[in-house]
């Protein structure tokens, strides 16, 4: 089986493009969000963590972002909780599907988490930082000073680029990206 990883900075597009390949994904923003709304265990163990935030289930971001902003150690808690459960839930995902050619993995932060095997493939979303801040601004929870805090914890862009296999270019145009991935999916799997 082929490991496909997808690597950009925080709203350059992975995501959508990760969708566009049309094989076998694993969204690990998708499964957090699964897991804020459905783990009761998660929410106990961050209701112990953080008590005067974490009230009710599901648990809300709204909650988290709020817990972050206080004291950005408290992002480091947080991950130390929820990482395991993410990557229990990747190697599910790998089993289930090791019979496939391929699978697509969109990790954010998939090298700093030294989740990268020597034979994965890893493509690159090159993406105009401008144009990714008006989009990221239209997002309900933005706020800049935790986009920083998050960039902060991320390997530089440049040097995601540089590991990379495969750089696309991202001008958010939806048929070009389509267009991009069937062409690279192509290369991969010859």
């Amino acid at each position: 089986m082929i490991r496909i990883a997808v690597l950009g900075d925080i709203g350059s597009g992975k995501s959508y493009f990760a969708k566009q390949l049309k094989i076998p994904l694993f969204n690990a923003d998708d499964v957090v969000s699964n897991l804020y709304k459905k783990s009761k265990s998660l929410f106990i163990k961050l209701k112990k963590l953080f008590p005067k935030y974490i009230v009710s289930f599901p648990i809300n971001k709204d909650q988290l972002v709020k817990i972050i902003n206080q004291n950005s150690s408290n992002l480091k808690k947080i991950i130390k909780v929820v990482h395991p459960m993410v990557r229990k839930e990747m190697n599910i995902f790998l089993k289930k599907n090791k019979n496939k050619k391929a699978v697509v993995l969109d990790i954010p932060l998939y090298l700093e988490n030294k989740l990268n095997l020597e034979t994965d493939i890893i493509v690159f979303i090159d993406s105009n930082k401008s144009q990714v801040i008006k989009r990221l601004k239209k997002r309900k929870n933005f706020n800049i000073k935790t986009h920083r805090f998050l960039q902060s914890l991320q390997i530089s862009v440049l040097e995601k680029r540089e590991k990379a296999d495969f750089v696309v270019k991202n001008n958010f145009v939806s048929a070009k990206i389509k267009k991009e991935a069937k062409n690279l999916l192509k290369k991969i799997l010859i």
